[in-house]
């Protein structure tokens, strides 16, 4: 399958109707609002959160056909809600044949932000401190009752359920980092295929032939188990085809920008193919090509280092922290395993061939310039801080200070 003139045409127009407040992930329920404010759809309060935040609803389109879009359900993961932005602005700022056709077949319905007081602190759960996504049955939260009630308010024949995903899963046991991964969400725990899976499998296709365009071999697909309480797995056995779409990561793009970019052109093309019916000639066998995401990255992997005098390799980790009322973040490093890695890969490699991994302590005359705490100074040890040296026959070469090179200063 090749690009066709549309796709070439949203990739062109997106450069030009991206919002631009959005340069980083950590974003409030306020900034949110505010940019609501300028688009003329018709927009409703759908509900509170927790802590008494306005959940908006923008509907558009006035189609027989109704689609039901939510995002940021987890309140850290918002790659999908800046794409829901750039698409609202991508429909009122757009004129042409695309957009009327979607606007007449199509109803949308589009939840930006449903866990606003996560979104608040930058974390997973509720301001009362449950994972929505385990609370379709129980319905704790105001947020989950909220988006039951959409649910069987609106029927969507179409559900997007909008994620992010770790960074280190993989697309298959290979090298590849996973950006977008998908699932068509079982409904029983014997994982059939009804009609309502079927359509969103088919539907999934089509966005992944699109991406294998673009960045191929970097598209996953999570296994398929039943988890009866999550609501990807009910909405599908409420009736509604449910696709989930996960952005994971893409090398150095931390703040997930391009991964937004192909959210927003996937999620259209989606619509398109809902729309026309493109979808149903797909097959189970176009889905379960794409490969099952595997854990088999580490963000930094140095190999082939002389550590104590055996050649071992290192796997390290970064997780992000949140600083400055989570409206930022920093790294932090742990030495996530030591040994024989030959079967892992790194979001970024370093071969450290004819090098000696040494302790910083080794070199306290140039570390003065740089923040390193005294117990972080000596031997490298498992599940502690990476940072250490690399030498070569006694010169310092390289500096790795909490998982990242640094340089070493002249």
């Amino acid at each position: 399958m090749e690009l066709t003139l549309t796709d070439l045409d949203l990739l062109s127009d997106y450069e030009k109707i991206k919002e631009p407040f959005f340069t980083k992930r950590r974003f409030k329920h306020a900034d949110l609002v505010k940019l609501l404010e300028k688009f003329s759809f018709e927009k409703e309060v759908v509900g509170q959160s927790f802590e008494g935040r306005d959940i908006y609803k923008v509907k558009l389109g006035s189609g027989k056909t109704e689609v039901l879009l939510w995002s940021q359900m987890h309140g850290n993961e918002a790659t999908a809600t800046m794409a829901i932005v750039d698409i609202l602005n991508y429909f009122q700022e757009t004129s042409n044949g695309f957009v009327e056709d979607i606007l007449n077949g199509l109803t949308l319905h589009l939840v930006p932000m449903l866990n606003p007081d996560g979104a608040e602190r930058f974390i997973r759960r509720t301001a009362q401190q449950i994972d929505m996504n385990r609370d379709a049955l129980a319905l704790v939260c105001p947020e989950s009752k909220l988006l039951k009630k959409l649910q069987e308010d609106i029927k969507p024949a179409f559900s997007f359920n909008l994620h992010d995903q770790n960074v280190r899963y993989s697309a298959g046991a290979t090298k590849n980092q996973a950006a977008i991964s998908f699932l068509a969400t079982a409904y029983n725990e014997a994982t059939e295929w009804n009609e309502n899976r079927t359509k969103a499998m088919q539907v999934i296709c089509e966005m992944n032939a699109v991406l294998q365009q673009i960045i191929p071999d970097k598209v996953g697909r999570f296994s398929d188990e039943f988890e009866p309480r999550a609501f990807g797995d009910n909405i599908q056995k409420w009736g509604s085809s449910l696709i989930l779409i996960e952005s994971g990561g893409y090398g150095t793009d931390h703040e997930k920008m391009y991964l937004r970019k192909l959210n927003f052109l996937i999620i259209l093309k989606a619509l398109e193919s809902i729309n026309v019916g493109a979808y149903k000639t797909k097959n189970l066998a176009d889905y379960s090509a794409i490969p099952t995401n595997q854990k088999y990255l580490f963000d930094l992997l140095i190999r082939n280092v002389n550590m104590e005098g055996e050649t071992v390799d290192i796997g390290i980790n970064k997780d992000e922290v949140n600083i400055e009322k989570a409206t930022d973040f920093e790294f932090n490093s742990i030495v996530e395993d030591i040994g024989d890695l030959s079967t892992f890969w790194g979001i970024e490699t370093f071969d450290a061939t004819g090098y000696t991994l040494s302790p910083l302590s080794d070199f306290l005359e140039i570390l003065t310039s740089f923040k390193v705490k005294k117990e972080d100074l000596g031997r490298l040890e498992f599940e502690k801080k990476a940072n250490f040296a690399l030498t070569k026959n006694g010169e310092l070469c390289h500096l790795v200070l909490n998982g990242e090179f640094v340089a070493v200063p002249s």
